[in-house]
């Protein structure tokens, strides 16, 4: 069966993520992301009112016009999470494909939200949710399956696809970290990782994530971001002013704790901003988290607005508002509480804790520091980098590489720079630079059985 892999997005940044597979005449699309960072740069672009032949253009979703060389149809589009840089062009992409779209539950249910507030285009595909462990048939031959494999990620329900085809099996490995303890859902599974690696026809190829392949060890379980949270919020107990803390609005797992440790600290916890209240009551309406009965959740300007009023007028004490705006976004909460831009004010002494790292990309660190000299003017004190990454280090890798034993590695998730050093720890494993070890680009072919 001919197999070949066409590199959409995602092989020159971080962001804008879609790969397709060709498997004999069935086509699978695996994420169709945005790049954030080519949005933010512009003042006030609401994407949802934007063609997207002006988003292609502009570098903020994929370029697909290389799918017209494939000879084949596509037969599903697979997000692998909800983080948009996976599912960001769905909205303006996917109405070009006859295919279902195949996610589990949480990203079904962003990606429905994504659709519904586009006003460009008619997104009409057919949704099917599939659960970490299951395996449905692709196209009419009987001889190619998709199945999910459980990861874990800086986001809940996150899984890693694999394409069982005749020739081997294809795992598209982008974003997971190793964690056999997080605080919500199920350890990775490193067990059907390593019989997928030792089946009959193995592993074919295995497309990775490169973000942080040049980091040494391993990254750690997000249990020690929650005990590193739990350290920092119990050392500012007493203090009885202002706390405010921020982190990645879809990462539930650090909003619940930051949750469960407000109420400790005897602060009543609220969520606000548009992503928080969306992501957060998601989860919660979908049973993957238990929010207290009496959580507040505040998207819109007004109720946010008057929310401020209210913990001002019962006491700063009394609370703490976990909001947007960890990267220092424009119109995030906490960037408009550093402008002064809300009823809440912040005094001399006030914590922010920035349960987040910054992403490393010019504009974000440029809007982060922004935000935060903004905040130090009025006073505050910031408790920074309180956060493990969603994503593999050094020694991840190696245990993936060992598990999997690929025939061919393509990385993914990255520029060239970065790339050069998940390709020098595949060389050191055997694997050799064009050979069965594919350095590629955005609008790529890489034929792997003709």
């Amino acid at each position: 069966m001919e197999i070949e892999i066409a590199t959409v997005g995602g092989y020159e940044e971080v962001g804008r993520q879609m790969t397709a597979v060709r498997a004999g005449e069935d086509v699978v699309i695996f994420d169709m992301g945005l790049n954030l960072s080519q949005v933010l740069i512009h003042d006030d672009i609401r994407t949802e009112q934007m063609h997207s032949l002006d988003l292609i253009d502009m570098g903020a979703i994929p370029d697909d016009r290389v799918m017209s060389e494939l000879e084949g149809d596509v037969k599903a589009i697979v997000p692998t999470h909800g983080h948009l840089d996976h599912i960001g062009a769905i909205s303006k992409l996917a109405h070009r494909y006859n295919a279902p779209i195949v996610a589990t539950p949480f990203t079904i249910e962003l990606v429905k939200q994504g659709i519904e507030s586009e006003s460009k285009f008619s997104v009409d595909n057919d949704f099917v949710k599939m659960e970490a462990g299951e395996t449905m048939s692709i196209g009419t031959s009987g001889q190619v399956d998709l199945e999910f494999v459980n990861v874990t990620h800086s986001i809940i329900d996150a899984i890693n696809p694999v394409l069982h085809t005749p020739e081997g099996a294809i795992v598209y490995g982008l974003d997971k970290r190793m964690d056999h303890t997080p605080v919500i859902g199920d350890p990775i599974d490193m067990d059907r990782f390593r019989e997928i690696g030792r089946s009959d026809n193995g592993v074919l190829a295995y497309i990775e994530d490169c973000t942080n392949a040049g980091k040494k060890g391993r990254t750690p379980s997000e249990s020690v971001a929650k005990e590193h949270l739990r350290d920092v919020m119990q050392s500012i107990e007493d203090y009885d002013g202002g706390i405010v803390a921020t982190t990645f609005s879809s990462h539930i797992a650090r909003v619940k704790s930051l949750v469960e440790f407000a109420e400790d600290m005897g602060r009543q916890p609220v969520l606000l901003g548009r992503s928080m209240e969306k992501y957060s009551g998601t989860a919660e309406r979908l049973e993957f988290v238990d929010f207290p009965e009496d959580l507040g959740m505040y998207g819109h300007r007004k109720s946010v607005d008057r929310t401020f009023k209210r913990i001002m007028k019962e006491g700063k004490e009394n609370y703490l508002p976990i909001v947007t705006g960890h990267q220092g976004e424009p119109r995030a909460m906490l960037t408009r509480m550093g402008r002064g831009e809300t009823p809440y004010e912040l005094d001399e002494g006030d914590k922010v804790i920035f349960s987040a790292r910054v992403i490393p990309e010019p504009t974000n660190e440029g809007q982060r520091y922004q935000s935060e000299r903004l905040l130090k003017m009025q006073g505050a004190r910031i408790y920074d980098d309180i956060h493990v990454s969603g994503h593999l280090r050094e020694e991840g890798h190696f245990e993936m590489l060992e598990a999997l034993q690929p025939q061919n590695i393509i990385p993914a998730h990255q520029d060239l720079k970065g790339f050069a050093p998940y390709v020098d720890l595949c060389e050191s494993q055997g694997y050799e630079l064009g050979r069965d070890l594919h350095v590629t680009r955005n609008g790529n072919l890489i034929q792997l059985v003709e």
